[in-house]
């Protein structure tokens, strides 16, 4: 039986030069969808689960069109809001070799940053739920959106919904100090705290020794620490860091590290050419999602998600379009990438 989970969040129409172009160069852009919590759900809606997608678009046809994007791959929308004055956007320019990606952003007055608690009946939105998933960049939309998200978590641990948070941080939209105030209090409500590199120690100071992400190094001890220090911090169940290492910005080495409060676990390290790297946490945390909600041991779980993250990076859009028997073969030990007949 598919289990229902919930994610709450921003999604935005995306507008992206073809071909590599620049943006300076661009006579045209390449359309479609997506936000952090949006590109959780539909990972979860191809593995088989019930989700849901909550947010608030405007009433008309773009904020439709927005709603029929996450239909068609099996999303639940209705408890998606319609009203404000607009859907946001998000132009992004796809870097290769040693020229970076770049995103600029669109996204004032969006209808979702003008929303208000009274917009949502989270009681009976996460009804018979099994998990409830938001990122930190929510909460970073507004003082009234971050309200939306504390009145989410605390219903989530009123009705026994696990909580999972996949902190997010960024910098173009709060500042360090304002994201430590607001998170500290949301994380008090959550269960499983997902990461990379960088955001525990923009979010809360917490710093992984000997590290640079910049030069492709990582310390395995150094995101010990950091995970143990979340952990006792806000009384998790789990910690999960991504660790990417950007060799450039096509080359990356790409794991992940799972501590349950008893063992860490560490992945294998995938070597990826990367076609799309938008969304790539996302497929991370909604591979995670799927497995541990069905019984898949605290390793295995982690290698699912590495995998199905791996596997994003070669698929254009926001969205992770993979199945389980996909991410599953990677999982495993196929990643020769031959022709499947």
């Amino acid at each position: 039986m598919a289990n229902k989970v919930v994610t709450f969040g921003e999604i935005m129409l995306r507008l992206t030069p073809p071909n590599y172009l620049r943006f300076v160069q661009a006579d045209s852009f390449d359309v479609t969808y997506g936000g952090g919590e949006a590109n959780v759900a539909v990972s979860l809606a191809n593995y088989g689960e019930d989700a849901y997608f909550v947010t608030k678009v405007p009433d008309n046809p773009i904020g439709q069109s927005a709603i029929n994007h996450l239909r068609r791959y099996g999303v639940n929308t209705n408890y998606i809001v319609k009203g404000g004055e607009r859907l946001g956007i998000y132009f992004n320019e796809i870097g290769a070799s040693q020229r970076p990606s770049l995103v600029v952003y669109d996204r004032s007055h969006s209808s979702i940053s003008e929303a208000k608690v009274e917009d949502f009946n989270w009681e009976k939105i996460l009804e018979g739920a099994k998990w409830f998933h938001f990122t930190g960049i929510t909460p970073a939309l507004g003082d009234n959106v971050a309200a939306c998200c504390l009145e989410a978590v605390k219903a989530a641990k009123k009705l026994g919904v696990t909580v999972s948070c996949d902190l997010n941080y960024r910098k173009k939209l709060w500042s360090r100090e304002k994201a430590r105030s607001v998170m500290t209090e949301l994380v008090q409500y959550v269960d499983i705290v997902i990461a990379n590199e960088e955001d525990a120690a923009d979010v809360f100071g917490i710093k992984a020794a000997e590290s640079d992400v910049t030069k492709g190094q990582l310390s395995e001890e150094g995101y010990k620490d950091v995970a143990k220090q979340l952990m006792d911090k806000f009384s998790l169940k789990g910690v999960a860091i991504t660790l990417r290492e950007s060799y450039s910005a096509s080359d990356n080495g790409w794991s992940a590290m799972y501590y349950d409060g008893n063992e860490f676990y560490f992945s294998r390290k995938y070597k990826v050419h990367i076609v799309d790297r938008v969304g790539g946490g996302d497929s991370f945390g909604g591979g995670l999602i799927y497995a541990l909600l069905n019984g898949y041991s605290p390793k295995d779980a982690l290698e699912f998600a590495v995998a199905a993250s791996c596997l994003k990076h070669t698929i254009v859009g926001d969205f992770n379009h993979v199945t389980v028997k996909e991410v599953e073969n990677l999982a495993k030990g196929d990643a020769s990438g031959r022709v499947q007949r």
